[in-house]
């Protein structure tokens, strides 16, 4: 099976069950929201937010660094896994010790301490969990990382469900994320020891493997992965932070609603990224012309994927928003309809930092993450004081953008170069097209009819338009049925 074989097959396996664990995302946290109001909402969002943004502390890039090097040279994923265990405990111990104490000094009501302390334990049991899955992904088994992710979306979905039947309080819906991350990261260390150390032969002996030198070693080059994931996690999840503090946690519900849509879809380019990172850091040592293709080819399909995603989005936010949400939430329209810009942007930049981070230029997107982040809370701390979280949601596009220009053009000009009519201009003529069917088609059917009617025409513009090509159909079948004994493998 030949790269972009293996890459579309891994990226198949991993989007049905991330479509799986986000569907039972999507409903959790519409029912939870439901349930609990804008304010409860507001309030749980307020927790995820603060902890995703300290819990990146528990981490500094160490992931990142274990796939890419582990993808290079398995044999080293005992020493990998050993290491990073024992560093990712002592900033764990680091991280829950701030949170502890912000909480204190900002002298939050006790139910949404208590909220914030249970969400950051499960983000502790989480980090652990991703040295797991960062081996699994470094040997391309994304089987692996596929049923861990269904698993927990099963788990929190079930949870929420006995929730609302049992009238839990809020307090009860935060304990749901802890005890599901403790479950799956129990079931992540037996696949780890049993599939993966076993089958290298490594023996897993701290006092052999762990020690100090190696341990700046892989700090020194987590450091730029790690820095990058700072600047990106806040500029994910500072909004929120700022709207509590600025404007209540009523207006955070209002904002989550429709940010978390958004969050959702970035499954998408997770996915594809996720598979085509181990492939791409090894070709750039091996084969830099395959590298370029698959760069190509993923950079198509997630650009076409996006189009569809905005122009849905944007047609429909009313629609959507009421059907998943209620009355209650009628101001996220709004949001939804000016975040909805972000998708075909940020579909792009996923790609573009994985592709700098497999050819070692991981400072570059350190250095452009930095810059999202700044301008990030110089945009909110303009905009939400007289736009609340319109003004949040104009300065989350803003800032992708910037992202997008920086990355964009740098590799350009030093690593690849695409044609931008057909993986550009191409899909976005499909679009506009397909936009005006959709018009008249919503005047005579119901929303989800017309979407699932505009996805077949979208489809058939791109295949008239040789955006997806013949080729590329072979290679997909190839990936699905296994069939790699035609003349094309």
């Amino acid at each position: 099976m030949n790269s972009v074989q293996r890459i579309a097959k891994n990226a198949g396996v991993l989007l049905l069950s991330k479509l799986a664990s986000r569907l039972l995302a999507f409903f959790y946290i519409m029912y939870t929201a439901r349930y609990l109001g804008a304010l409860g909402f507001g309030i749980l969002s307020f927790a995820l937010a603060l902890t995703g943004i300290l819990g990146i502390l528990t981490d500094l890039g160490l992931v990142q660094l274990t796939i890419r090097e582990v993808a290079r040279n398995r044999s080293l994923s005992g020493i990998y896994v050993s290491n990073v265990f024992v560093i990712k405990g002592i900033l764990v111990t680091l991280t829950f010790g701030a949170i502890i104490l912000i909480v204190h000094l900002q002298n939050y009501p006790m139910e949404t301490a208590w909220v914030v302390y249970l969400i950051a334990i499960s983000v502790i049991f989480d980090t652990f969990t991703s040295v797991s899955g960062a081996i699994f992904q470094a040997f391309e088994r994304m089987e692996y990382v596929s049923f861990l992710e269904t698993l927990k979306g099963m788990l929190i979905f079930s949870g929420v469900v006995l929730a609302i039947h049992e009238r839990f309080h809020l307090i009860g819906f935060a304990s749901l994320f802890l005890f599901s991350s403790m479950i799956v990261l129990g079931i992540s260390i037996l696949i780890l020891k049993s599939n993966f150390l076993g089958l290298n032969q490594v023996v897993v002996r701290w006092k052999r493997t762990v020690n100090w030198q190696r341990w700046k070693q892989i700090l020194r080059e987590a450091l730029p992965f790690g820095l990058s994931t700072i600047f990106v996690t806040i500029y994910f999840w500072i909004d929120s932070v700022m709207l509590s503090v600025m404007k209540g946690n009523e207006v955070v519900g209002w904002y989550n609603a429709a940010y978390r849509l958004i969050f959702g879809l970035m499954l998408i380019p997770l996915v594809f990224t996720a598979s085509i990172f181990p492939v791409m850091s090894r070709h750039f040592r091996s084969a830099k012309d395959a590298l370029s293709m698959e760069y190509e080819f993923t950079l198509r399909y997630l650009f076409a994927a996006a189009i569809y995603i905005f122009v849905f989005g944007f047609l429909f936010a009313n629609r959507i928003i009421v059907t998943l949400y209620g009355n209650s939430y009628l101001p996220s329209i709004n949001a939804l309809r000016i975040l909805i810009w972000v998708i075909p942007v940020i579909f792009m930049t996923y790609l573009f930092g994985n592709l700098l981070a497999a050819v070692d230029k991981q400072r570059i997107v350190t250095l452009v993450a930095g810059a999202n982040a700044g301008l990030n809370i110089i945009l909110n701390l303009a905009l939400i004081p007289r736009f609340s979280f319109i003004g949040a949601s104009v300065a989350t596009v803003l800032t992708e953008v910037l992202g997008f220009a920086l990355m964009g053009r740098y590799i350009s000009r030093h690593i690849a170069r695409i044609s931008v009519s057909r993986n550009i201009l191409k899909p976005i003529c499909c679009g506009t097209v397909t936009a005006f069917f959709l018009l008249i088609l919503m005047h005579w059917f119901d929303w989800i009819v017309v979407g699932i009617a505009g996805i077949f025409i979208y489809l058939f513009l791109l295949l008239a338009f040789r955006v997806i090509s013949k080729d590329d159909i072979r290679v997909l079948k190839r990936a699905l049925f296994g069939r790699n004994n035609d003349a094309a493998s």
